[in-house]
């Protein structure tokens, strides 16, 4: 190994998705003790690290990408003394273990949410991307969803909308909002002090949006297809406030 061979930078990593990977207990969904049965067969390959794909607590409404809390295991997957028993196997055979973090949104039954979708006075309403509606009522600008039709969902008990670039159950965190960054870094410290080496982070060029909520403009070399693709997504992707968030990230 040459001294400035970084793992994480030009080592081969295997990707695992646990729900359809290798199921130990005959419930149909492959869990963090059938991983454990394979990794002989991962290691076999000279990977140098595995990567495992959501496996948080969620409502799975988007296969775990709406996580509903972030420092636990899905009960379908196991428990947290199987994640330890996990990671300690695979460093035993001198790999790495990096887990998917989720930063740019959460359940909808996420605690964080529940608050802040309680009142407009909430202490966590700042935490995710809230606004009233436009003139005509409608959603507050033209921004679309990956998954088709407006970004924005009508909250009925506080009368606002909220952001959500993916399905409705995974509102947007607001990291214009200090605390919602100092969260999420506590959240990345909670699974490296169990020994994770790192994080593979879902979205990340959507974790700031245009203060100012500007319409994106319209694509002109879009004709016809995914509905999102018809905007430039000038407001919504790649700011440059994304870096010193990155930053932030690799301090931890």
């Amino acid at each position: 190994m040459k001294p400035d061979y970084r793992w994480w930078q030009k080592g081969i990593v295997y990707q695992i998705y646990p729900r359809s990977f290798q199921d130990s207990n005959g419930d149909g969904v492959g869990d963090l003790r059938g991983i454990m049965r394979r990794l002989d067969y991962v290691a076999s390959l000279n990977v140098d690290a595995v990567w495992l794909s959501p496996i948080y607590p969620s409502p799975m409404h988007d296969f775990g990408y709406d996580v509903s809390d972030y420092c636990d295991v899905h009960p379908m997957f196991g428990t947290m003394a199987d994640f330890d028993l996990l990671l300690a196997e695979v460093h035993q055979r001198g790999m790495k273990l990096i887990i998917d973090l989720v930063p740019n949104h959460t359940s909808d039954e996420h605690p964080w949410f529940v608050e802040s979708r309680s009142s407009r006075d909430n202490p966590k309403r700042d935490w995710y991307i809230w606004r009233d509606p436009a003139p005509d009522g409608g959603p507050p600008n033209n921004w679309l969803s990956f998954f088709g039709g407006s970004a924005w969902t009508y909250d009925e008990r506080t009368g606002q909308y909220y952001l959500h670039q993916f399905c409705k159950e995974q509102p947007e965190l607001n990291y214009r909002n200090p605390e919602v960054l100092t969260a999420m870094l506590d959240v990345m410290r909670f699974w490296l002090d169990r020994g994770v080496d790192g994080f593979r982070v879902d979205v990340i060029w959507l974790m700031l949006k245009d203060e100012l909520l500007r319409d994106n403009p319209p694509n002109p070399q879009w004709s016809g297809g995914l509905e999102r693709d018809r905007l430039i997504p000038l407001y919504t992707a790649n700011l440059p406030g994304v870096h010193a968030l990155i930053r932030e990230m690799r301090k931890v």
